[in-house]
Formats: C-alpha cells, structure tokens, sequence
C-alpha cells in the first residue's frame, strides 16, 4: 500500500487513487482510510456550533458518489469470494454477517443523513441535537464496520484469495466505477 498517498490524502478531500484498483485489496483498504477521515468529518460537524460548508459539501460528495460503490464492492464482489474460498475454521460468514448489519443501518440512515446535510447547505445552520445524534450514529456504524473489515476480513482476504479472484475483483470495480479493465494487471496484492 503507498503511505505516501494516503497520508497526502489528509483530510478526506480526495477519492481513493483509482491506480490502485489493479491492487483490489489495496484499494479497499485505502478506501477505509478515507471513510475514517470522513467519519471524523461527520463527528466535527456534529460538535461544531457553526456550519462548515466545506466540511459539510465534502461529506455530501463522498455520500453520494463514494460510499455506495464501495459497499457494492464489498457485498457484491468481496464476501462472496471470500464465502467461497475461506474455510469453516475461518468463521468467515459470521464476520461478513456482522459487518452486513452495520452496513445496512448506515444505508437506512443515509437518506436522513443527505437530507441533514442538504437542509444546512441551504440554510447554514448548524444540525439540532436530533440531527447531531443522527450524525453520531452514522459514523458510529461505519467506524464500527471498518473496525472488523480491516481486523478479519482483509488480512483473511490477503490470505485466502487466488491471483484469479484478485483480478476478478478489479475487474468487476473497475467496471462499477465505469473504467476499461486494465491491461497488465498485477497477479498478486
């Protein structure tokens, strides 16, 4: 994985490097550096007394144009190979089991969550204590996934996963994001 990259990412500012999608794992878990910093984003917006818009616009953009294709990845791509490669002993259904049930309470609260962050776009206000509590609980959610995604399944991943499913697996998130596959790509994470 290039520390370089993720360390100048910084802020949370900027999508993940799509030139690490020929390394599928590599970018899943620099994709979860990027969901912490803006989870941080999201809880300093809800203990913020003033409005950041910038932080506000930031968090919004990666709501809708981030999160949902790498939840995809993951759920479409990543467990299944994963169900089928690792072995009883892994335990592996009952990680990916619970990490599918914070994904899914993330995903009901995003509609709030983008209406929130409309609403104070519009208005410049800060979130009530409704809005801040819903605010809390979503980053709660998706810390609390990222926690066992980056403990259990990635190194699992790193471990049980063949040079086919790898490329498979960029294959198929090169195609979501609406990239051509790519010629050359490594055999191995």
């Amino acid at each position: 994985m290039n520390r370089t990259a993720s360390s100048l990412r910084g802020t949370g500012d900027q999508p993940t490097d799509i030139g690490l999608l020929s390394r599928p794992l590599d970018f899943i878990s620099e994709d979860h550096l990027r969901e912490r910093q803006i989870c941080a984003r999201i809880d300093a917006l809800a203990q913020a007394e003033k409005f950041d818009r910038g932080a506000g616009l930031s968090v919004l953009r990666f709501l809708n144009e981030e999160l949902v294709v790498h939840i995809r990845d993951e759920t479409e791509h990543l467990f299944p190979l994963l169900s089928q490669r690792c072995t009883e002993e892994d335990a592996i259904d009952t990680a990916i089991n619970r990490i599918r049930a914070d994904q899914c309470e993330a995903m009901i609260l995003l509609p709030d969550l983008r209406a929130l962050l409309v609403d104070c776009l519009d208005t410049g206000a800060a979130p009530n204590a409704d809005q801040r509590a819903l605010l809390t609980r979503f980053a709660a959610h998706v810390r609390r996934h990222l926690v066992a995604e980056n403990a259990i399944l990635l190194p699992i991943a790193r471990a049980r996963l063949s040079r086919s499913d790898l490329r498979s697996l960029s294959r198929h998130m090169r195609t979501r994001r609406g990239l051509p596959d790519a010629a050359g790509t490594p055999d191995t994470e």
